[in-house]
Protein backbone atom coordinates (compact mmCIF):
# COMPACT_ATOMS: atom_id res chain seq x y z
CA UNK A 1 0.00 0.00 0.00
CA UNK A 2 1.43 3.37 -1.00
CA UNK A 3 1.70 5.92 1.83
CA UNK A 4 -0.27 9.11 1.32
CA UNK A 5 1.62 12.39 1.07
CA UNK A 6 0.51 14.70 3.84
CA UNK A 7 1.45 18.13 5.09
CA UNK A 8 4.65 18.51 7.12
CA UNK A 9 3.12 21.36 9.13
CA UNK A 10 3.42 20.80 12.86
CA UNK A 11 0.26 20.24 14.86
CA UNK A 12 -0.91 23.04 17.11
CA UNK A 13 -3.05 21.78 20.02
CA UNK A 14 -6.23 23.67 20.91
CA UNK A 15 -5.23 26.36 23.37
CA UNK A 16 -1.71 25.00 23.68
CA UNK A 17 1.86 25.58 22.52
CA UNK A 18 3.15 24.53 19.12
CA UNK A 19 4.61 21.06 19.27
CA UNK A 20 7.25 19.48 17.06
CA UNK A 21 4.85 16.96 15.57
CA UNK A 22 3.92 16.32 11.95
CA UNK A 23 2.13 13.59 10.07
CA UNK A 24 5.02 12.59 7.81
CA UNK A 25 7.40 11.93 10.70
CA UNK A 26 4.72 10.21 12.73
CA UNK A 27 3.74 7.83 9.92
CA UNK A 28 7.37 6.96 9.33
CA UNK A 29 8.00 6.44 13.03
CA UNK A 30 4.93 4.23 13.45
CA UNK A 31 5.39 2.52 10.07
CA UNK A 32 1.77 3.39 9.49
CA UNK A 33 -0.33 4.46 6.53
CA UNK A 34 -2.72 7.39 6.32
CA UNK A 35 -6.15 6.64 4.88
CA UNK A 36 -6.02 7.70 1.19
CA UNK A 37 -7.95 10.84 0.31
CA UNK A 38 -9.99 8.93 -2.27
CA UNK A 39 -11.75 7.03 0.54
CA UNK A 40 -13.33 10.23 1.86
CA UNK A 41 -16.46 11.93 0.61
CA UNK A 42 -16.08 15.37 -0.93
CA UNK A 43 -17.45 17.08 2.18
CA UNK A 44 -14.96 15.18 4.38
CA UNK A 45 -11.94 15.93 2.24
CA UNK A 46 -9.82 19.03 1.63
CA UNK A 47 -12.04 22.07 0.90
CA UNK A 48 -11.63 23.99 -2.34
CA UNK A 49 -12.21 27.44 -0.83
CA UNK A 50 -11.62 29.32 2.42
CA UNK A 51 -14.11 29.47 5.25
CA UNK A 52 -15.72 32.90 4.93
CA UNK A 53 -17.95 32.67 8.00
CA UNK A 54 -17.15 35.11 10.81
CA UNK A 55 -18.01 35.34 14.50
CA UNK A 56 -21.27 37.22 15.06
CA UNK A 57 -22.94 36.28 11.77
CA UNK A 58 -26.55 35.05 11.99
CA UNK A 59 -28.04 32.19 10.01
CA UNK A 60 -30.73 29.51 10.09
CA UNK A 61 -29.95 25.90 10.87
CA UNK A 62 -31.09 22.51 12.11
CA UNK A 63 -30.92 21.76 15.83
CA UNK A 64 -28.70 18.68 16.05
CA UNK A 65 -30.64 17.42 19.10
CA UNK A 66 -34.06 18.13 17.55
CA UNK A 67 -33.45 17.47 13.84
CA UNK A 68 -36.94 18.53 12.75
CA UNK A 69 -36.40 22.08 14.03
CA UNK A 70 -34.86 25.06 12.24
CA UNK A 71 -33.57 27.73 14.59
CA UNK A 72 -32.07 31.22 14.71
CA UNK A 73 -28.32 30.71 15.18
CA UNK A 74 -25.24 32.86 15.77
CA UNK A 75 -21.66 31.94 14.92
CA UNK A 76 -19.67 32.19 18.15
CA UNK A 77 -16.36 30.61 17.11
CA UNK A 78 -14.52 29.79 13.89
CA UNK A 79 -11.77 27.15 13.75
CA UNK A 80 -10.42 26.34 10.32
CA UNK A 81 -13.36 25.06 8.29
CA UNK A 82 -15.55 24.54 11.35
CA UNK A 83 -17.96 26.90 13.08
CA UNK A 84 -19.55 26.82 16.53
CA UNK A 85 -23.24 27.73 16.49
CA UNK A 86 -25.26 29.25 19.32
CA UNK A 87 -29.05 29.24 19.79
CA UNK A 88 -30.00 32.88 20.26
CA UNK A 89 -31.02 33.69 23.86
CA UNK A 90 -30.27 30.15 25.11
CA UNK A 91 -27.40 29.00 27.30
CA UNK A 92 -24.17 28.46 25.40
CA UNK A 93 -24.07 24.99 26.97
CA UNK A 94 -26.14 23.99 23.92
CA UNK A 95 -23.71 25.36 21.32
CA UNK A 96 -22.63 22.82 18.72
CA UNK A 97 -20.08 22.49 15.93
CA UNK A 98 -20.59 21.95 12.18
CA UNK A 99 -18.36 22.13 9.13
CA UNK A 100 -18.68 25.27 7.03
CA UNK A 101 -20.01 23.13 4.15
CA UNK A 102 -22.71 21.49 6.29
CA UNK A 103 -26.08 20.91 4.59
CA UNK A 104 -27.74 21.69 7.93
CA UNK A 105 -27.15 25.46 7.76
CA UNK A 106 -28.91 28.00 5.57
CA UNK A 107 -28.89 31.76 4.98
CA UNK A 108 -31.32 34.09 6.70
CA UNK A 109 -34.73 33.88 5.01
CA UNK A 110 -34.33 30.31 3.79
CA UNK A 111 -37.13 28.94 6.00
CA UNK A 112 -39.63 31.51 4.77
CA UNK A 113 -38.59 30.88 1.18
CA UNK A 114 -38.94 27.10 1.42
CA UNK A 115 -42.01 26.93 3.67
CA UNK A 116 -40.23 25.64 6.78
CA UNK A 117 -41.09 26.83 10.28
CA UNK A 118 -38.32 28.88 11.91
CA UNK A 119 -38.17 28.70 15.70
CA UNK A 120 -37.39 32.17 17.10
CA UNK A 121 -34.94 33.04 19.89
CA UNK A 122 -35.93 32.10 23.43
CA UNK A 123 -38.63 34.30 24.87
CA UNK A 124 -40.08 35.35 21.51
CA UNK A 125 -43.31 34.05 20.03
CA UNK A 126 -43.48 32.90 16.42
CA UNK A 127 -45.74 35.76 15.41
CA UNK A 128 -43.49 38.32 17.12
CA UNK A 129 -40.35 37.39 15.22
CA UNK A 130 -39.25 38.79 11.87
CA UNK A 131 -35.72 38.85 10.56
CA UNK A 132 -35.91 42.44 9.37
CA UNK A 133 -36.86 43.85 12.78
CA UNK A 134 -34.52 41.48 14.62
CA UNK A 135 -31.58 42.56 12.46
CA UNK A 136 -32.40 46.24 12.85
CA UNK A 137 -33.03 46.06 16.60
CA UNK A 138 -29.85 44.11 17.40
CA UNK A 139 -27.66 45.64 14.67
CA UNK A 140 -26.53 42.20 13.59
CA UNK A 141 -24.79 40.88 10.50
CA UNK A 142 -26.25 38.04 8.49
CA UNK A 143 -24.06 35.42 6.83
CA UNK A 144 -23.84 36.11 3.04
CA UNK A 145 -25.67 33.58 0.87
CA UNK A 146 -22.52 32.94 -1.16
CA UNK A 147 -20.91 31.24 1.86
CA UNK A 148 -23.46 28.42 1.92
CA UNK A 149 -22.19 25.67 -0.32
CA UNK A 150 -25.47 23.77 -0.28
CA UNK A 151 -27.33 26.55 -2.08
CA UNK A 152 -26.15 25.52 -5.52
CA UNK A 153 -26.35 21.74 -5.17
CA UNK A 154 -27.61 19.65 -8.05
CA UNK A 155 -30.58 17.71 -6.73
CA UNK A 156 -31.01 14.21 -8.09
CA UNK A 157 -34.71 13.29 -8.36
CA UNK A 158 -35.72 10.41 -6.12
CA UNK A 159 -38.84 8.40 -5.47
CA UNK A 160 -39.12 9.57 -1.86
CA UNK A 161 -41.90 11.96 -0.83
CA UNK A 162 -43.00 13.51 2.46
CA UNK A 163 -45.52 11.24 4.20
CA UNK A 164 -44.22 7.96 2.79
CA UNK A 165 -43.63 5.05 5.16
CA UNK A 166 -40.55 2.86 5.53
CA UNK A 167 -38.67 0.68 8.01
CA UNK A 168 -35.69 2.34 9.69
CA UNK A 169 -33.02 1.54 12.24
CA UNK A 170 -33.03 3.68 15.37
CA UNK A 171 -29.48 5.07 15.43
CA UNK A 172 -29.61 5.66 19.18
CA UNK A 173 -30.74 2.08 19.82
CA UNK A 174 -29.46 0.13 16.80
CA UNK A 175 -31.15 -3.15 17.73
CA UNK A 176 -34.52 -1.57 16.87
CA UNK A 177 -35.93 -1.52 13.36
CA UNK A 178 -39.05 0.63 13.54
CA UNK A 179 -42.04 1.84 11.60
CA UNK A 180 -41.06 5.26 10.25
CA UNK A 181 -42.26 8.16 8.12
CA UNK A 182 -40.55 10.75 5.92
CA UNK A 183 -41.54 14.10 7.43
CA UNK A 184 -39.33 16.59 5.56
CA UNK A 185 -37.24 16.80 2.42
CA UNK A 186 -34.45 19.22 1.50
CA UNK A 187 -32.51 18.72 -1.71
CA UNK A 188 -31.45 15.05 -1.84
CA UNK A 189 -31.94 14.44 1.88
CA UNK A 190 -35.01 13.57 3.90
CA UNK A 191 -35.96 13.41 7.57
CA UNK A 192 -36.81 10.00 9.06
CA UNK A 193 -39.29 10.10 11.96
CA UNK A 194 -40.30 7.07 14.03
CA UNK A 195 -44.08 6.85 14.29
CA UNK A 196 -45.32 7.87 17.75
CA UNK A 197 -41.78 8.33 19.10
CA UNK A 198 -40.23 11.53 20.36
CA UNK A 199 -38.78 13.67 17.54
CA UNK A 200 -35.35 13.66 19.18
CA UNK A 201 -34.82 10.26 17.54
CA UNK A 202 -35.30 11.71 14.04
CA UNK A 203 -32.36 11.82 11.64
CA UNK A 204 -31.53 13.11 8.19
CA UNK A 205 -30.26 10.77 5.49
CA UNK A 206 -30.39 10.18 1.75
CA UNK A 207 -31.42 7.29 -0.48
CA UNK A 208 -28.07 5.51 0.01
CA UNK A 209 -28.34 5.22 3.80
CA UNK A 210 -27.82 1.70 5.18
CA UNK A 211 -30.18 2.56 8.04
CA UNK A 212 -33.38 2.61 5.97
CA UNK A 213 -35.32 -0.16 4.25
CA UNK A 214 -38.53 -0.45 2.23
CA UNK A 215 -41.79 -1.60 3.79
CA UNK A 216 -41.71 -5.39 4.23
CA UNK A 217 -37.93 -5.64 4.53
CA UNK A 218 -38.06 -7.12 8.05
CA UNK A 219 -40.60 -9.73 6.97
CA UNK A 220 -38.46 -10.74 4.00
CA UNK A 221 -35.23 -10.89 5.99
CA UNK A 222 -36.39 -12.56 9.18
CA UNK A 223 -35.94 -9.48 11.36
CA UNK A 224 -38.16 -8.04 14.07
CA UNK A 225 -40.15 -4.90 13.32
CA UNK A 226 -40.92 -2.56 16.22
CA UNK A 227 -44.44 -1.20 15.87
CA UNK A 228 -45.44 2.32 16.96
CA UNK A 229 -46.02 2.55 20.73
CA UNK A 230 -49.68 2.51 21.59
CA UNK A 231 -50.68 0.71 18.40
CA UNK A 232 -53.88 -1.15 19.40
CA UNK A 233 -53.47 -4.43 17.49
CA UNK A 234 -49.79 -5.33 17.69
CA UNK A 235 -50.34 -9.08 17.37
CA UNK A 236 -52.04 -8.67 14.00
CA UNK A 237 -49.99 -5.75 12.67
CA UNK A 238 -49.70 -5.70 8.91
CA UNK A 239 -48.29 -3.00 6.68
CA UNK A 240 -51.27 -3.18 4.35
CA UNK A 241 -53.67 -2.46 7.20
CA UNK A 242 -51.44 0.23 8.75
CA UNK A 243 -50.98 2.06 5.44
CA UNK A 244 -54.76 2.11 5.00
CA UNK A 245 -55.32 3.32 8.57
CA UNK A 246 -52.82 6.15 8.17
CA UNK A 247 -53.85 6.93 4.58
CA UNK A 248 -50.22 6.78 3.49
CA UNK A 249 -48.02 5.21 0.82
CA UNK A 250 -44.89 3.10 1.18
CA UNK A 251 -41.64 4.51 -0.17
CA UNK A 252 -41.03 2.56 -3.41
CA UNK A 253 -38.37 -0.14 -3.17
CA UNK A 254 -36.66 1.22 -6.29
CA UNK A 255 -35.94 4.51 -4.45
CA UNK A 256 -33.53 2.83 -2.00
CA UNK A 257 -29.95 2.93 -3.32
CA UNK A 258 -27.75 1.22 -0.74
CA UNK A 259 -24.15 2.35 -1.04
CA UNK A 260 -21.34 -0.19 -1.42
CA UNK A 261 -19.20 -0.93 1.67
CA UNK A 262 -16.46 1.58 2.43
CA UNK A 263 -12.82 0.76 1.68
CA UNK A 264 -11.19 1.86 4.93
CA UNK A 265 -8.81 -0.77 6.32
CA UNK A 266 -7.52 -1.62 9.77
CA UNK A 267 -4.70 0.55 11.15
CA UNK A 268 -5.23 3.41 8.68
CA UNK A 269 -4.63 6.83 10.25
CA UNK A 270 -6.93 9.85 9.95
CA UNK A 271 -8.16 12.96 11.79
CA UNK A 272 -11.39 12.72 13.78
CA UNK A 273 -13.52 15.16 15.76
CA UNK A 274 -13.59 14.03 19.40
CA UNK A 275 -17.29 13.51 20.14
CA UNK A 276 -16.70 13.95 23.87
CA UNK A 277 -15.00 17.30 23.30
CA UNK A 278 -16.21 18.52 19.89
CA UNK A 279 -13.91 21.56 19.72
CA UNK A 280 -11.00 19.14 19.35
CA UNK A 281 -9.80 17.07 16.39
CA UNK A 282 -7.43 14.23 17.21
CA UNK A 283 -5.04 11.87 15.45
CA UNK A 284 -6.88 8.55 15.20
CA UNK A 285 -6.59 4.99 13.94
CA UNK A 286 -9.16 2.62 12.43
CA UNK A 287 -9.18 -0.41 14.76
CA UNK A 288 -12.28 -2.23 13.51
CA UNK A 289 -14.73 -1.96 10.63
CA UNK A 290 -18.01 -3.22 9.34
CA UNK A 291 -19.63 -2.45 5.98
CA UNK A 292 -20.61 1.12 6.78
CA UNK A 293 -18.85 2.09 10.00
CA UNK A 294 -15.41 2.49 11.56
CA UNK A 295 -14.30 1.94 15.11
CA UNK A 296 -12.01 4.83 15.97
CA UNK A 297 -9.12 4.80 18.44
CA UNK A 298 -7.45 8.04 19.50
CA UNK A 299 -3.69 7.49 19.33
CA UNK A 300 -2.04 7.36 22.75
CA UNK A 301 -5.33 7.02 24.64
CA UNK A 302 -6.61 3.79 26.18
CA UNK A 303 -9.18 1.82 24.21
CA UNK A 304 -12.00 2.66 26.61
CA UNK A 305 -12.36 5.88 24.60
CA UNK A 306 -12.82 4.04 21.28
CA UNK A 307 -16.19 4.30 19.56
CA UNK A 308 -18.02 3.54 16.32
CA UNK A 309 -18.66 6.24 13.74
CA UNK A 310 -20.31 6.17 10.31
CA UNK A 311 -17.81 6.06 7.46
CA UNK A 312 -19.66 8.96 5.82
CA UNK A 313 -19.69 11.11 8.98
CA UNK A 314 -18.72 14.77 8.46
CA UNK A 315 -16.50 14.42 11.54
CA UNK A 316 -13.77 12.31 9.92
CA UNK A 317 -11.06 13.75 7.66
CA UNK A 318 -7.88 12.69 5.89
CA UNK A 319 -4.47 13.23 7.49
CA UNK A 320 -3.39 16.82 6.90
CA UNK A 321 -6.93 18.25 6.87
CA UNK A 322 -6.33 20.36 9.98
CA UNK A 323 -3.06 21.80 8.65
CA UNK A 324 -4.70 22.54 5.30
CA UNK A 325 -7.71 24.30 6.82
CA UNK A 326 -5.99 26.01 9.75
CA UNK A 327 -7.67 23.95 12.46
CA UNK A 328 -5.70 22.94 15.60
CA UNK A 329 -4.86 19.23 15.69
CA UNK A 330 -4.35 17.31 18.92
CA UNK A 331 -1.32 15.05 18.40
CA UNK A 332 -1.14 11.60 20.01
CA UNK A 333 -0.63 11.81 23.75
CA UNK A 334 2.52 10.24 25.14
CA UNK A 335 2.92 7.91 28.13
CA UNK A 336 4.24 10.93 29.99
CA UNK A 337 1.04 12.86 29.18
CA UNK A 338 -1.05 10.01 30.60
CA UNK A 339 0.53 10.26 34.02
CA UNK A 340 1.17 13.96 34.38
CA UNK A 341 -1.43 16.47 35.43
CA UNK A 342 -1.30 19.48 33.13
CA UNK A 343 -0.01 22.61 34.85
CA UNK A 344 -2.72 24.61 33.09
CA UNK A 345 -5.65 22.25 33.46
CA UNK A 346 -5.11 20.42 36.72
CA UNK A 347 -7.57 17.68 35.71
CA UNK A 348 -6.91 14.33 37.43
CA UNK A 349 -8.00 12.25 34.41
CA UNK A 350 -4.90 10.69 32.76
CA UNK A 351 -4.16 12.35 29.41
CA UNK A 352 -6.65 15.20 29.85
CA UNK A 353 -5.24 18.72 29.82
CA UNK A 354 -8.31 20.37 31.34
CA UNK A 355 -9.72 21.54 27.98
CA UNK A 356 -13.49 21.41 27.46
CA UNK A 357 -16.30 20.53 29.84
CA UNK A 358 -19.00 17.87 30.11
CA UNK A 359 -21.58 20.69 30.16
CA UNK A 360 -20.59 22.04 26.77
CA UNK A 361 -19.15 25.29 25.48
CA UNK A 362 -20.29 27.35 28.47
CA UNK A 363 -17.01 26.35 30.10
CA UNK A 364 -13.72 26.38 28.19
CA UNK A 365 -12.03 24.15 30.75
CA UNK A 366 -12.40 22.12 33.92
CA UNK A 367 -10.34 21.28 36.99
CA UNK A 368 -11.98 18.12 38.30
CA UNK A 369 -13.43 14.75 37.33
CA UNK A 370 -16.94 16.17 37.72
CA UNK A 371 -16.49 18.45 34.71
CA UNK A 372 -14.13 16.22 32.70
CA UNK A 373 -15.56 14.69 29.50
CA UNK A 374 -13.12 11.77 29.88
CA UNK A 375 -13.54 10.93 33.57
CA UNK A 376 -15.00 7.60 34.65
CA UNK A 377 -18.19 9.22 35.89
CA UNK A 378 -18.85 10.93 32.54
CA UNK A 379 -17.34 8.49 30.05
CA UNK A 380 -20.59 6.81 28.99
CA UNK A 381 -22.90 9.80 29.33
CA UNK A 382 -24.29 11.15 26.06
CA UNK A 383 -25.26 14.32 27.89
CA UNK A 384 -25.68 15.71 31.39
CA UNK A 385 -27.65 18.73 30.24
CA UNK A 386 -31.41 19.11 30.53
CA UNK A 387 -33.15 19.15 27.17
CA UNK A 388 -32.93 22.65 25.69
CA UNK A 389 -36.69 22.83 25.10
CA UNK A 390 -38.42 20.56 27.62
CA UNK A 391 -35.92 20.89 30.45
CA UNK A 392 -36.04 17.12 31.01
CA UNK A 393 -32.85 15.45 32.17
CA UNK A 394 -31.41 12.62 30.06
CA UNK A 395 -31.60 9.11 31.47
CA UNK A 396 -28.56 7.26 32.69
CA UNK A 397 -26.66 5.08 30.24
CA UNK A 398 -26.65 5.22 26.45
CA UNK A 399 -29.53 6.90 24.67
CA UNK A 400 -32.47 8.83 26.03
CA UNK A 401 -35.49 7.19 27.60
CA UNK A 402 -38.34 6.95 25.18
CA UNK A 403 -41.95 7.81 25.79
CA UNK A 404 -43.75 6.12 28.64
CA UNK A 405 -46.02 4.00 26.43
CA UNK A 406 -45.11 0.29 26.40
CA UNK A 407 -43.06 -0.74 23.41
CA UNK A 408 -43.93 -3.76 21.34
CA UNK A 409 -42.38 -5.77 18.55
CA UNK A 410 -43.75 -8.24 16.05
CA UNK A 411 -41.82 -11.19 14.75
CA UNK A 412 -41.03 -11.42 11.08
CA UNK A 413 -42.35 -14.97 11.18
CA UNK A 414 -45.97 -14.76 10.08
CA UNK A 415 -46.85 -17.72 12.31
CA UNK A 416 -45.40 -16.12 15.42
CA UNK A 417 -47.49 -13.19 16.55
CA UNK A 418 -46.16 -13.21 20.09
CA UNK A 419 -46.20 -9.80 21.74
CA UNK A 420 -42.91 -8.83 23.35
CA UNK A 421 -43.03 -6.13 25.97
CA UNK A 422 -39.33 -5.52 26.51
CA UNK A 423 -37.39 -3.56 23.88
CA UNK A 424 -34.33 -5.56 24.89
CA UNK A 425 -35.81 -8.65 23.20
CA UNK A 426 -35.58 -7.02 19.78
CA UNK A 427 -33.45 -8.87 17.26
CA UNK A 428 -29.96 -7.60 16.52
CA UNK A 429 -29.34 -5.96 13.17
CA UNK A 430 -26.64 -8.20 11.72
CA UNK A 431 -25.11 -5.90 9.14
CA UNK A 432 -24.24 -3.46 11.91
CA UNK A 433 -22.51 -6.18 13.97
CA UNK A 434 -24.01 -4.51 17.03
CA UNK A 435 -24.11 -6.52 20.28
CA UNK A 436 -27.45 -7.54 21.73
CA UNK A 437 -28.74 -4.87 24.07
CA UNK A 438 -28.75 -6.10 27.69
CA UNK A 439 -32.17 -6.88 29.11
CA UNK A 440 -32.65 -4.14 31.68
CA UNK A 441 -35.96 -5.66 32.78
CA UNK A 442 -34.23 -8.75 34.18
CA UNK A 443 -31.61 -8.93 36.93
CA UNK A 444 -30.76 -6.44 39.67
CA UNK A 445 -30.83 -2.72 39.04
CA UNK A 446 -27.49 -0.96 38.83
CA UNK A 447 -26.83 1.76 41.39
CA UNK A 448 -27.26 4.46 38.72
CA UNK A 449 -30.63 2.98 37.67
CA UNK A 450 -31.74 2.77 41.29
CA UNK A 451 -30.77 6.39 41.93
CA UNK A 452 -32.49 7.46 38.72
CA UNK A 453 -35.67 5.69 39.79
CA UNK A 454 -35.45 7.23 43.25
CA UNK A 455 -35.50 10.68 41.68
CA UNK A 456 -38.34 10.13 39.24
CA UNK A 457 -40.49 7.56 41.05
CA UNK A 458 -42.45 10.13 43.11
CA UNK A 459 -43.73 11.68 39.89
CA UNK A 460 -44.44 8.54 37.90
CA UNK A 461 -45.84 6.39 40.71
CA UNK A 462 -47.41 8.55 43.41
CA UNK A 463 -48.53 6.73 46.53
CA UNK A 464 -50.44 7.90 49.60
CA UNK A 465 -47.33 7.54 51.76
CA UNK A 466 -45.14 9.79 49.63
CA UNK A 467 -46.28 13.18 51.00
CA UNK A 468 -45.72 11.92 54.54
CA UNK A 469 -42.28 10.55 53.58
CA UNK A 470 -41.11 13.84 52.12
CA UNK A 471 -42.67 15.74 54.98
CA UNK A 472 -40.42 13.74 57.33
CA UNK A 473 -37.39 14.56 55.14
CA UNK A 474 -38.31 18.24 55.34
CA UNK A 475 -38.19 18.10 59.13
CA UNK A 476 -34.80 16.39 59.07
CA UNK A 477 -33.43 18.82 56.46
CA UNK A 478 -35.14 22.13 57.30
CA UNK A 479 -32.70 24.29 55.32
CA UNK A 480 -33.73 22.71 51.99
CA UNK A 481 -37.49 22.85 52.45
CA UNK A 482 -39.27 24.88 49.79
CA UNK A 483 -36.26 25.36 47.51
CA UNK A 484 -36.88 24.22 43.92
CA UNK A 485 -34.40 22.60 41.54
CA UNK A 486 -34.81 25.38 38.99
CA UNK A 487 -33.72 27.94 41.57
CA UNK A 488 -30.67 25.87 42.54
CA UNK A 489 -29.72 25.34 38.88
CA UNK A 490 -29.24 29.10 38.44
CA UNK A 491 -26.75 29.39 41.29
CA UNK A 492 -23.08 30.17 40.68
CA UNK A 493 -20.18 28.39 42.37
CA UNK A 494 -20.06 31.11 45.03
CA UNK A 495 -23.80 30.87 45.67
CA UNK A 496 -23.53 27.11 46.15
CA UNK A 497 -20.58 27.68 48.46
CA UNK A 498 -22.49 30.22 50.58
CA UNK A 499 -25.89 28.53 50.41
CA UNK A 500 -27.64 27.87 53.71
CA UNK A 501 -28.68 24.43 52.44
CA UNK A 502 -25.01 23.38 52.52
CA UNK A 503 -23.93 25.45 55.53
CA UNK A 504 -26.96 24.27 57.47
CA UNK A 505 -26.85 20.56 56.70
CA UNK A 506 -26.05 18.73 59.95
CA UNK A 507 -22.42 17.58 59.95
CA UNK A 508 -21.65 18.90 56.45
CA UNK A 509 -19.74 22.12 57.12
CA UNK A 510 -16.43 20.48 56.24
CA UNK A 511 -17.75 19.71 52.73
CA UNK A 512 -18.23 23.36 51.79
CA UNK A 513 -14.58 23.73 50.83
CA UNK A 514 -14.85 20.73 48.47
CA UNK A 515 -17.64 22.32 46.43
CA UNK A 516 -15.64 25.51 45.94
CA UNK A 517 -12.43 23.65 45.06
CA UNK A 518 -14.24 21.52 42.48
CA UNK A 519 -15.98 24.57 40.93
CA UNK A 520 -19.43 23.04 41.38
CA UNK A 521 -22.23 25.42 40.43
CA UNK A 522 -25.97 24.86 40.81
CA UNK A 523 -26.39 22.82 37.63
CA UNK A 524 -23.43 20.59 38.48
CA UNK A 525 -24.71 20.16 42.03
CA UNK A 526 -28.08 18.84 40.83
CA UNK A 527 -26.31 16.31 38.60
CA UNK A 528 -24.29 14.77 41.44
CA UNK A 529 -25.09 11.20 42.42
CA UNK A 530 -24.37 9.47 45.70
CA UNK A 531 -21.46 7.70 43.98
CA UNK A 532 -20.03 11.04 42.80
CA UNK A 533 -20.18 12.47 46.30
CA UNK A 534 -18.47 9.52 47.99
CA UNK A 535 -16.00 8.24 45.40
CA UNK A 536 -15.16 11.34 43.37
CA UNK A 537 -15.48 14.15 45.91
CA UNK A 538 -14.28 11.95 48.80
CA UNK A 539 -17.15 13.00 51.07
CA UNK A 540 -17.91 10.62 53.93
CA UNK A 541 -21.01 8.48 53.54
CA UNK A 542 -23.03 10.21 56.26
CA UNK A 543 -22.68 13.76 54.89
CA UNK A 544 -22.98 12.40 51.32
CA UNK A 545 -26.38 10.88 52.12
CA UNK A 546 -27.58 14.17 53.59
CA UNK A 547 -26.38 16.12 50.56
CA UNK A 548 -27.87 13.62 48.12
CA UNK A 549 -31.19 13.65 49.99
CA UNK A 550 -31.20 17.44 49.69
CA UNK A 551 -30.83 17.06 45.90
CA UNK A 552 -33.83 14.71 45.88
CA UNK A 553 -35.74 17.24 47.95
CA UNK A 554 -35.07 20.03 45.46
CA UNK A 555 -36.31 17.88 42.58
CA UNK A 556 -39.39 16.74 44.47
CA UNK A 557 -40.24 20.33 45.44
CA UNK A 558 -39.86 21.30 41.77
CA UNK A 559 -42.21 18.51 40.67
CA UNK A 560 -44.75 19.42 43.34
CA UNK A 561 -44.70 23.05 42.23
CA UNK A 562 -45.24 21.99 38.62
CA UNK A 563 -48.15 19.71 39.55
CA UNK A 564 -49.88 22.56 41.37
CA UNK A 565 -49.85 24.77 38.27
Amino acid sequence: MTPVTVSHDAAVPYGGKKKAWCWASYLEQERAVAAPSKLFKEYQSFPQCKNGFRVGMRLEGIDSEHPSMYCVLTITEVLGHRIRLHFDKYSDCYDFWVNSNSPDIHPVGWCEKTGHKLHPPKGMKDEEFSWSSYIKLNKIQTAPKALFQNQNMTVTPSGFRVGMKLEAIDKKNPSFICVATITDMVDSRFLVHFDNWDESYDYWCDATSPYIHPVGWCQENGRTLTTPPGYPDVKNFSWEKYLAETNSLPAPARAFKVKPPHSFQLNMKLEVVDKRNPALIRVATVVHTDDHRLRIHFDGWTDEYDYWIDADSPDIHPAGWCAKTGHPLQPPITPQDMFETSEQGGCPTPGCKGVGHIKGARYSGHHSAVGCPYSDINLNKDSVLPDRLSGEMPGSGVGRPRRAEPSAEISADANDGTKKNSPAHTSTVEFLHHPQQPDVAEGPLTLQQALHQSVFMPCSSPSPSMPHCWDQHSKLLPTVAGITASKVAAWSVDEVHRAPFIQGLPGCKEQVRTFREEQIDGEAFLLLTQVDLVKILSIKLGPALKIYNSILMFKTTENSACNEL
